[in-house]
Order: structure tokens, then C-alpha cells, then sequence
């Protein structure tokens, strides 16, 4: 099956709410994460925050919030590609703005390109809390393979 990039993550988004969601071993699935949206060159995730994804001092790991700004930012990307050609982050800068606490209400992820070359793209990303405030913000570099 030759599935461009913007419709194999279309097809995943239909698999995420489907009953074998659980059977796919992914970072999405761990973290919990669903597609909100998923359009060519923009897309956007939400997870909720959960208690363990506590640091030392008990708010949410910025690991988390950089996971789901490279997944944004990535799969952005990947939306823009044709069947057959792949990605992969080659660089990942994350701002965070504020501390999210672990029982706080859905975060979700924005990433949309900003330029897709031939061999590189970049693209840039936001994650906004429940209540649209700015929790971190990114750029990617991303390799293009294929």
C-alpha cells in the first residue's frame, strides 16, 4: 500500500479511534496522545497530562511537552511527503514557558512547515494549555530520506 505521508496519518488518525488502538506499540500510545487535526503541512495533537509524567518537583516533564512538539512539528512534515519518502528530526529546539502541573486538563500540540526542500524542512510548533495559554514553543530541522 503506497500511502503518502498526509494519508497515512489520516488512516492513523481513523486507527487511534478504532478498536486496535491499544495493539500499536508507539510513543503516541504511551503518552496518550490523539490527533486533533490533520491537514497538508499543519497538524495538532492533544494529550492529557498524567502523574507519571511528574519530574523530581511534580509538574510535567519538559521531555513531554519536547515529545509532543517533535511529533507535531514531524508529522507536519510528513503530511507534505509523497509515498515512499520519509523524515527524521536532525534538530529540536524547545522554549518552555510555563510549568504544567500533572493534573492539569489537555495540552495540545500545533506544528505547521515552514519550508520543505528537497533533502530538509523545517517547521515550527506551539503547545497551548486547556485554556489557550502558551506552555512551549519550537523549531525542527527535519532530513528528508527517500
Amino acid at each position: 500500500m503506497d500511502l503518502s505521508g498526509l494519508e497515512l496519518l489520516r488512516l492513523w488518525q481513523q486507527t487511534v479511534a478504532g478498536p486496535d488502538s491499544q495493539q500499536v506499540p508507539s510513543i503516541g500510545r504511551l503518552l496518550g496522545m490523539r490527533p486533533v487535526s490533520i491537514d497538508e503541512g499543519k497538524v495538532s495533537f492533544a494529550l492529557t497530562p498524567q502523574p507519571d509524567f511528574a519530574n523530581p518537583l511534580g509538574s510535567v516533564h519538559g521531555g513531554v511537552c519536547a515529545t509532543l512538539l517533535d511529533s507535531v512539528m514531524g508529522c507536519a512534515v510528513h503530511t507534505t511527503l509523497p509515498a515512499g519518502v520519509g523524515y527524521t528530526t536532525l534538530e529540536l529546539k524547545v522554549n518552555y514557558i510555563r510549568t504544567v502541573a500533572v493534573d492539569a486538563d489537555e495540552l495540545t500540540g500545533v506544528g505547521e512547515t515552514i519550508h520543505v526542500g528537497r533533502r530538509t524542512a523545517t517547521a515550527e510548533g506551539r503547545v497551548l494549555s486547556a485554556d489557550g495559554k502558551l506552555v512551549a514553543h519550537g523549531t525542527t530541522t527535519c532530513i528528508i530520506l527517500g
